[in-house]
């Protein structure tokens, strides 16, 4: 039986912008089942990225709810790792691939041989077991991503939560680095919740897509991702359902770009 991990109710976020109070997240409602890859899409500055920092304890919620096993969300949770789009900024460039990946352990406080035997895993799962002494400026962009990755995976989080991860690559990297995130939900049970600009990549990855549009933000659309599997790049993205469930997304994304929503408007 699938067990609900994250629920969101209600959500809504507000700024303060020189001195006048900004909406940017209206009336967000969703929830993310166990060992799920859902990918949340929407127009360009819909407050996608907003969410994913509320949902990771890195901002604070305005109203509403967001829990994770029954647990509101009030600081970074520990069940949850985060890799970034800007894996430049994320890697100490002074330290060795190694040494980044163990990073995040140090307030586990784990037994040495515990420790280095997640390590060990992390990398060996991203293709990078050869590389662990070298620099992350001495790697390609995939290859500093990857390192990123295999950051979170070694904190074993439950949920692994990635804003626009790929798409500082190119585009054959970011096919390997899509066929990688499939394998490590696979390998691990992890649950992925994800941030993309791209719909081909959402409808590829996903088990759901959630669609957010109108400004200020609510959810327009939860569209179940019913292609077979294993997936595959050639394969999966040359059926016909493929394309209209693109084609779905993109005509939901445009049409939220309007600035309220129907019931607002009306």
């Amino acid at each position: 039986m699938s067990t609900t991990q994250l629920v969101v109710e209600h959500l809504s976020k507000t700024y303060t912008i020189r001195g006048a109070e900004v909406q940017i997240i209206a009336d967000l409602t969703f929830d993310v089942t166990a060992g799920e890859i859902v990918a949340i899409v929407g127009p360009s500055g819909i407050g996608k990225t907003t969410l994913l920092k509320c949902l990771t304890g890195l901002q604070s919620i305005s109203s509403g709810t967001a829990e994770i096993h029954g647990k509101p969300i009030d600081g970074p949770p520990e069940e949850m790792a985060l890799v970034f789009q800007e894996y430049t900024r994320s890697l100490m460039p002074w330290l060795t691939v190694e040494k980044n990946v163990r990073l995040p352990l140090r307030h586990l406080r784990l037994p040495a041989g515990e420790a280095d035997a997640r390590v060990a895993s992390a990398l060996a799962s991203v293709g990078l077991d050869q590389s662990a002494d070298r620099f992350p400026w001495q790697l390609s962009g995939g290859m500093q991503q990857r390192v990123a990755i295999a950051r979170a995976l070694a904190y074993r989080p439950e949920v692994l939560v990635m804003d626009e991860p790929f798409a500082s690559v190119d585009a054959q990297t970011r096919f390997e680095l899509e066929d990688l995130c499939l394998k490590i939900r696979d390998e691990f049970g992890m649950t992925i919740l994800l941030v993309t600009h791209d719909i081909d990549e959402a409808v590829y990855l996903s088990d759901r897509v959630v669609v957010l549009g109108h400004r200020p933000a609510v959810v327009t659309r939860s569209i179940d991702i019913e292609l077979p599997a294993p997936r595959d790049q050639i394969t999966t993205r040359a059926l016909p359902e493929f394309a209209e469930l693109r084609t779905e997304i993109f005509e939901l994304i445009r049409a939220g770009a309007i600035t309220t929503a129907p019931s607002a408007a009306a």
